[in-house]
C-alpha cells in the first residue's frame, strides 16, 4: 500500500469515527423516542419500519383526544376490500371510507386486452362532509366496518354508541346498477346546519388506442329537473356552480363508458370540475361537491343509483331521465337526422347479426337509395349548364371580361330564356349534406363499433394505423390511416367527374381538389368506419351517375332548352328574390357606367 492511499484510508476512518460521537444522540432524544414508540403501542399501531424521528403524519394519528373523542375508533385501522360481483360488475369496496374503490366493466376490454376498470385506487374518494362543532369532518378519512350480506355490503363508522354513518351498496344480479343508499342515525343532536356534502373525486383511466380522442369525448354531464342535460368543457379545465336549479344527476363519462350518479331526492345545488391529465394511461380528474337536505331527523336517510357501464344509447335509455342524451349525435339539426332516422335504421340492420362492415355498406345504399331523386336532379341541372357553356362562352366573348355586372347579367336573360335555374344543381347537394354531416358525429359516438373488426381495421371505433411513423408529421400525426387514403383518393375523383358533369372552368376548377386535402389531414385520426362509410358514399355515387347518364341524354337537354328558347314568354310574377336581384343588377350597372365617365 502506497503512502497516499494509506493516508486516504485514514482520513476516512477518522471522519466516520468522529460522525458517530459526535452526531449520537441525547439522552433526552432517546427518552423522546421511547414515549413516541409506546405512544404508538398503546394505539394499536403498526411500528415504523425504521427507527428514525417519526414523521408529523405519525404523532397526529396517535393524537389522544382525537381517539377519545368523535369517530374515535374509526380515526386508525388497516385498510380491507370487500368484493361485489354480478355478469356485469366487479365492484370493490374499501372500508377506508366506506368508499368504491375500484370498478370493473365485465365482458369488455381495453384496447390493449386488459381487464376494463374505469377508476381504482386510493385517487378515488368518495364521503360526507360533515359540520360537527363547527369542525368539518370527512368520512374519507376514516375507518368503516363492514359487514358483509349476500351481494351487499354495509359499511359503518361510529361516532358513538347511538350515533354513526352507515354506507349500504347492494349489486343486483344483473344489469350495471349498484343501489346505494346513506343512513345518518343520532346526527340530529350533533350535525349543525340544515345540509350535509356529498364529495366524489376520481381519476378515469384510458380505455381506448388514441387518448387524445378520447379526451375530446370525455367530461363530467349533469341535469337539472326538467331541463336538457348539459356538460362542462369537453377540451380544457373548467369548474362550473349548478345552482340554477335541483340535480337530478350527474356523471363522470368517458368515450364509451359512463359513471354515473343518480339521486332519489335530486341534488339541491353544488359543482362539478374537470382537470385535463396529463399523466400517462390517464385521461381527466372529475370533482363533483354535491348538497344533500339535512331536515334534523333522528334517522335521516338519502337513497341513490349508480349506474356504471357503456355508453350505447340504447342501454343509457333504459336508464331514464335522458342519460342517453351525453351521447353526442351532433348540433341541430344534425342530432335529429341521427337520432330518429339513422339510429333506428342501424338498429333495425343490427338485428340480422350481419358484421358492422356489412351493415355501414347496406346503410349506406339505403341512404343513397333515398337521395337518388336530390342526385338525379341536381346532375340534370348540371347537365343543363354544361350544354349552355358554349352560348355562355359567346355572351362573354360579346361582352367581355371588363364589366363583370353586364356579363351576370346577359347570363340570366338566357337563363330565364331557356328556363334554367342557376343554383338549381346545389340545392339538392345542400338538401343531401345534413346527412352526410350527420355521421360525422354518429359514427365517432357509436359504442356498437368499439373494438368490431372489418378487413384490415381492427377497431372501426377508432383509426387503422396501416402505416406508423414512430414521430409526429405535421398536418397528418404519427400514423397514416388506410381507409382515410382510400376516401381521399375517391373524393379527388369524384371531385374530377363533378367538374366535368358541371363544366366548371377557371378557379372553380380547382377549388373541389383543396378539400379532400384537408380531409386527408382532419380525418387520419378519426373512425375508420367513419372514412368506411365516406368512401362508399362516394363509390356509389360514382354508380349513381353512371346509371344517370345513361338515363340523360345532353342532345335532348339541349333540344328542350332551345324548345323553351324558342317559345314565347309570358310574363309571370316576379318573386322578391328576383326583383331584389334585378334591382341589385341595374345598379352595380349604373355605379360601373359613371366610373367609365
Amino acid at each position: 500500500m502506497d503512502k497516499n492511499t494509506f493516508t486516504g484510508l485514514f482520513l476516512i476512518m477518522v471522519i466516520l469515527a468522529g460522525g458517530v460521537f459526535f452526531m449520537r444522540p441525547s439522552e433526552a432524544e432517546v427518552k423522546r423516542e421511547q414515549q413516541v414508540q409506546d405512544s404508538i403501542k398503546n394505539a394499536g399501531l403498526k411500528q415504523p419500519a425504521t427507527t428514525t424521528k417519526p414523521t408529523v403524519e405519525a404523532v397526529k394519528t396517535v393524537d389522544t383526544a382525537a381517539l377519545k373523542g368523535p369517530f374515535g375508533g374509526n380515526i386508525t385501522g388497516v385498510e380491507q376490500t370487500t368484493v361485489l360481483e354480478n355478469e356485469n360488475l366487479k365492484i370493490t369496496v374499501s372500508n377506508l371510507g366506506g368508499r368504491i374503490q375500484s370498478v370493473e366493466v365485465k365482458n369488455e376490454k381495453t384496447y390493449g386486452n386488459k381487464p376494463l376498470v374505469l377508476f381504482d385506487g386510493n385517487q378515488n374518494k368518495f364521503g360526507l362532509n360533515l359540520n360537527i362543532a363547527g369542525k368539518i369532518t370527512n368520512t374519507n378519512d376514516l375507518y368503516f366496518t363492514a359487514t358483509k350480506t349476500g351481494n351487499g355490503v354495509t359499511m359503518r363508522a361510529n361516532y358513538s354508541a347511538d350515533k354513526y354513518v352507515d354506507f349500504v351498496y347492494a349489486l343486483p344480479a344483473n344489469g350495471s346498477n349498484l343501489d346505494f343508499n346513506i343512513n345518518l342515525t343520532g346526527f340530529n343532536q350533533v350535525l349543525q346546519g340544515n345540509n350535509v356534502n356529498l364529495n366524489w373525486e376520481t381519476t378515469l383511466l384510458q380505455q381506448e388506442k388514441d387518448a387524445k380522442k378520447e379526451q375530446e369525448h370525455s367530461g363530467p354531464y349533469f341535469k337539472y329537473v326538467e331541463e336538457t342535460p348539459d356538460h362542462l368543457d369537453l377540451h380544457k379545465d373548467e369548474k362550473k356552480e349548478l345552482t340554477e336549479g335541483k340535480i337530478e344527476w350527474f356523471s363522470f363519462k368517458q368515450h364509451f363508458f359512463s359513471a354515473v350518479l343518480i339521486p332519489t331526492v335530486p341534488f339541491d345545488k353544488g359543482n362539478l370540475e374537470v382537470k385535463v391529465s396529463t399523466e400517462p394511461g390517464k385521461i381527466k380528474w372529475y370533482g363533483a361537491n354535491m348538497t344533500l337536505p339535512f331536515n334534523q331527523l333522528a334517522a335521516q336517510n338519502y337513497n341513490f343509483k349508480f349506474y356504471f357501464g357503456t355508453n350505447k344509447f340504447s342501454t343509457l335509455k333504459d336508464q331514464g331521465h335522458e342519460i342517453e342524451k351525453q351521447v353526442d349525435l351532433g348540433y341541430w339539426p344534425l342530432k335529429y337526422i341521427n337520432r330518429f332516422v339513422v339510429l333506428p335504421v342501424f338498429n333495425f340492420l343490427e338485428g340480422f347479426n350481419w358484421g358492422y362492415g356489412l351493415i355501414i355498406l347496406v346503410l349506406t345504399i339505403l341512404l343513397k337509395l333515398a337521395m337518388s331523386p336530390l342526385t338525379y336532379k341536381s346532375y340534370v341541372s348540371m347537365a343543363k349548364m354544361r350544354v349552355l357553356k358554349p352560348e355562355m362562352d359567346e355572351i362573354k366573348a360579346k361582352v367581355g371580361e371588363d364589366n363583370p355586372t353586364l356579363l351576370q347579367q346577359e347570363y340570366l336573360k338566357l337563363y330565364k330564356q331557356v328556363g334554367v335555374n342557376p343554383i338549381g344543381g346545389c340545392l339538392p347537394m345542400l338538401l343531401q349534406l345534413p346527412f352526410v354531416m350527420a355521421f360525422f358525429f354518429f359514427f365517432p359516438n357509436l359504442f356498437e363499433l368499439r373494438g368490431e373488426s372489418f378487413l384490415w381495421m381492427k377497431d372501426l371505433s377508432t383509426y387503422d394505423n396501416f402505416i406508423n411513423f414512430g414521430f409526429n408529421v405535421p398536418f397528418i400525426g404519427d400514423h397514416l390511416s388506410l381507409m382515410c387514403i382510400l376516401m381521399t383518393i375517391s373524393t379527388l375523383i369524384y371531385t374530377y367527374f363533378n367538374n366535368q358533369i358541371s363544366g366548371a372552368t377557371g378557379q372553380m376548377k380547382y377549388i373541389g381538389y383543396i378539400m379532400p386535402i384537408i380531409f386527408l389531414g382532419v380525418l387520419n385520426s378519426y373512425p375508420s368506419g367513419l372514412n368506411y362509410y365516406y368512401f362508399l358514399a362516394n363509390m356509389l355515387t360514382f354508380l349513381q351517375q353512371f346509371l344517370i347518364r345513361k338515363m340523360v341524354n345532353d342532345d335532348k337537354i339541349h333540344a328542350i332548352l332551345q324548345d323553351n328558347k324558342a317559345k314565347p314568354k309570358v310574363e309571370k310574377k316576379k318573386t322578391g328574390f328576383q326583383a331584389r336581384l334585378e334591382e341589385y343588377m341595374r345598379t352595380q350597372q349604373q355605379q360601373a357606367n359613371q366610373k367609365k365617365k
